[in-house]
């Protein structure tokens, strides 16, 4: 790589880091070019010659934290061979996702596609992107034959993606750890709680 491609990708990946902080701290509407060319020490024609739109910035962002929650996912789970514990693995990458502090998760968290209607599609391409890796491990789990109570796997997808996310309201950093949580989880779904009543005579 040359030089001059060199100091381009730094200052694409300055540009990037910029616009992720203030994407994840502000929103979309309350982050303007102007705020991102101070923040990255660009002028914003400078901007606008890397990434025509605010919404392409956003875009580039997003997709940036896709791709770093797809690679971890993709190494945490391939040396292992059990579809529970690989679902398990999954959850707690998904966790600590969730729960960590990087902008870029956060711009993730707090940026809804529809809050971006030019690029609304290509956001959700990116979320799709990531939770079809998780629709995969479901679709090999061992569950119940079909009519039976587990059957239905988009449900089941959709509730784990959703208990999971959720974690980022209650978690507490040096508590239970994200491992110990997907591990709870994943028994959950394996061994339903039952309810035992005590007859009183």
């Amino acid at each position: 790589m040359t030089a001059v491609a060199k100091r381009s990708n730094n200052r694409n990946e300055a540009l990037l880091d910029a616009a992720s902080s203030l994407f994840a701290s502000g929103g979309y509407g309350g982050t303007s070019m102007r705020n991102i060319a101070k923040a990255s020490g660009m002028l914003p024609g400078s901007i606008y010659y890397h990434y025509p739109s605010k919404a392409d910035l956003l875009y580039a962002v997003y997709a940036r934290g896709v791709d770093m929650i797809c690679e971890r996912h993709d190494r945490m789970v391939a040396a292992c061979n059990d579809a529970w514990k690989r679902l398990e693995i999954a959850l707690a990458n998904h966790i600590l996702t969730v729960t960590e502090t990087s902008d870029d998760v956060g711009v993730m968290n707090r940026v809804l596609p529809d809050q971006v209607p030019e690029r609304s599609t290509d956001l959700i391409a990116q979320r799709d992107r990531y939770e079809q890796r998780i629709r995969e491990l479901v679709d090999a789990l061992p569950l119940a034959p079909s009519g039976g109570p587990a059957h239905d796997r988009r449900i089941l997808r959709l509730m784990i993606i959703g208990a999971t996310s959720w974690t980022q309201t209650w978690y507490r950093s040096g508590h239970t750890r994200p491992e110990a949580i997907a591990a709870q989880f994943c028994a959950f779904l394996k061994q339903p709680l039952q309810i035992q009543q005590s007859i009183q005579q």
